[in-house]
């Protein structure tokens, strides 16, 4: 409870670093911040191409490829993105850590809220796509606060233990990128549980990421709400990584 007083009490403050961390990451490039947007989006334009056009992909349960593959794509962008720089919180600011009286332990909610800046771009992409190809807003779709929630609790857990880490061990960096890309393949963004093997469900299901990216598909395109489903395999991951 004093963490999230101490994240109240310096919103001011977070959210101004957060602002001028968001510009330094992108400081230099011509394009400047386009690239915090083009990169993700790039990267979902060759899978669709690959995917839809090239394999000629059919619909996932009566839904577009597109649709239904953006709809966990983007959750997971947002995972990862703020999981990889989350683990670097602590030695990208050194100067906040040796001069300053500042709690360490808010220093990757600065990374999360940078990363919440695009990922509040790409949900509204989204919803557009979501209207565009006929899928109209349903008040199921506010459930995204509750996944999203989640995934920041999950997050900052995560980024606890990895930053505290790379502080005393540089390579725990590459790490988290090789764990991140296992992470990407046994969480269902390209596949779905329903053509899954049912005695590898249980296993697959330990992973937080795939409660996370389930649950953005059930808000959007399933009408599925989450006490619907085993709650604890949300909130028992992102506990225990917090804790």
């Amino acid at each position: 409870m004093n963490f999230f007083f101490d994240v109240f009490k310096n919103k001011s403050l977070l959210l101004s670093l957060a602002v001028q961390d968001f510009k330094q990451r992108y400081l230099g490039n011509y394009l400047g911040i386009v690239w915090a947007f083009a990169s993700p989006f790039i990267t979902v334009f060759i899978l669709f191409f690959v995917f839809q056009i090239g394999f000629r992909s059919a619909p996932s349960e009566g839904i577009p490829f597109i649709i239904w593959l953006i709809s966990g794509m983007f959750p997971w962008f947002f995972l990862s993105e703020s999981i990889s720089a989350g683990s670097s919180s602590i030695i990208d600011k050194p100067y906040l850590v040796k001069k300053i009286v500042f709690k360490v332990s808010t220093l990757p909610v600065i990374k999360l809220i940078t990363a919440l800046f695009i990922h509040s771009f790409f949900l509204l992409l989204l919803f557009l796509m979501l209207v565009g190809y006929g899928f109209y807003p349903k008040l199921i779709w506010i459930q995204i606060l509750y996944y999203l929630f989640a995934t920041l609790i999950l997050v900052l857990g995560i980024s606890w233990i990895t930053s505290s880490i790379v502080v005393f061990m540089k390579d725990m960096g590459q790490i988290v990128g090789i764990l991140l890309q296992f992470g990407f393949w046994l969480t269902p963004i390209f596949w779905s549980d329903k053509i899954m093997p049912q005695k590898y469900l249980p296993f697959l299901k330990l992973n937080p990421a795939y409660y996370i990216v389930q649950g953005y598909r059930d808000s959007v395109l399933y009408n599925v709400w989450f006490w619907e489903n085993p709650i604890l395999q949300s909130i028992s991951g992102s506990l225990l990584f917090l804790f």
